[in-house]
């Protein structure tokens, strides 16, 4: 890999170095390195572009590396991956996408994700997206992720793009069995003239399983931003959808939080808040020292940690 790219994995996964244990990684279209161990197999698929990565039953504190940069303009990236996680595992997956773009063409990365958890199977899964370079071509990233979760598995996605991604469409589903729980925190940033589109959908399929889903997303500028998540309650279940975002300029932001209850022991709950940030905030913030610039950025660091 050039420097450009080396730069790339570490602002992307934190890699400095080769990374223990098992990783794939994926640049401009193409394994550039690629290690199973012994706990956890990385096997390219046949028929598509992508790999299955099988996590062993029983398997516990190892971690998976998955990482996608594209330094090329105008490369059109699509890949599927599937992760089968065994019973009674505790692992953790870094996956995500970074481009730079310094053309003018556009750089588009499709990321397909299933992940299949086992009984009492239980990942945290860190997925972060980056778009970076001073060419005129656009940065487009569309991450789709399905989560099947069997009886008291769990699962916990943190998901973040904060800069540099011109357009995206980003998909969640998931179904959850007894006793099963999903958490999904959201962290989105938007500027210049961006479009972002988050969907999610959950179905709580299982006796006493929960899921609760929170996005936190600042739109500035002309940008703009949507919001649609959608929780089924088909049994005695608890779901909890919460949106928050800051609004600036003269960015536009729509929430649409759903619920369905099919039983009438489901208890779901959804919260929705946009708005700007409070002058009070501001004037504290600035009577300490700080410009007003840097005044919003402390509050949207804060705001986005």
């Amino acid at each position: 890999m050039d420097a450009i790219q080396k730069s790339l994995l570490e602002e992307l996964a934190g890699i400095h170095e080769v990374p223990e244990g098992a990783y794939n990684i994926r640049a401009n279209g193409k394994a550039v390195g690629r290690n199973s161990s012994a706990n956890i197999d990385i096997v390219p698929k046949d028929d598509k572009p992508g790999i299955d990565i099988i996590i062993k039953p029983g398997t516990k504190h190892e971690s998976v590396h998955i990482p996608v940069i594209i330094s090329e303009s105008g490369l059109k990236d699509l890949v599927y991956n599937d992760f089968y996680i065994g019973e009674d595992c505790d692992v953790t997956i870094v996956a995500g996408c970074g481009i730079h773009n310094c053309g003018d063409q556009e750089s588009a990365h499709d990321g397909i994700h299933s992940f299949h958890l086992a009984k009492n199977a239980k990942v945290k899964y860190i997925e972060k997206h980056i778009g970076v370079g001073d060419g005129n071509g656009k940065n487009v990233m569309n991450p789709q992720t399905f989560l099947e979760l069997d009886e008291n598995a769990y699962f916990e996605m943190e998901t973040s793009q904060i800069k540099g991604i011109d357009s995206t469409v980003r998909n969640t589903e998931g179904t959850l069995g007894n006793n099963a729980t999903l958490i999904i925190k959201e962290k989105l940033m938007t500027h210049g003239s961006q479009v972002a589109k988050t969907n999610f959908k959950v179905e709580l399929n299982g006796t006493g399983s929960s899921a609760n889903v929170i996005s936190r997303s600042v739109a500035k500028e002309k940008s703009k931003q949507e919001f649609l998540s959608h929780i089924l309650g088909n049994a005695e279940c608890y779901g909890h959808t919460e949106c928050d975002a800051i609004i600036m300029d003269e960015a536009v932001v729509t929430a649409i939080p759903e619920l369905t209850a099919a039983n009438v022991e489901a208890s779901l709950i959804h919260e929705a808040a946009i708005g700007k940030i409070a002058g009070e905030q501001l004037i504290k913030l600035m009577t300490l020292g700080l410009t007003e610039q840097e005044a919003e950025e402390q509050i949207i660091n804060g705001f986005l940690k």
